[in-house]
């Protein structure tokens, strides 16, 4: 299953956010915040297993960026 997660840094940590569940942790590197994210939404879906249908039938558009002034 993959993820579409969405990265920012907020002073010294690494905000990670799952798009369609909304579950939403940080790290201290972004390598710890995907971590994070992984069991954070994995405890999510024992909570709510009807979102891991939804999960698999998203489909990848791509990624676009928005450059803001």
């Amino acid at each position: 299953m993959e993820l579409q997660t969405t990265v920012w840094k907020e002073g010294k940590i690494y905000i990670i956010k799952e798009v369609v569940t909304g579950v939403t942790t940080q790290g201290k590197t972004i390598e710890e915040a995907i971590k994070n994210i992984k069991e954070a939404v994995g405890l999510y879906l024992e909570e709510m297993p009807s979102m891991k249908h939804e999960l698999k039938n998203i489909k990848k558009v791509g990624a676009l960026s928005v450059e803001i002034a």
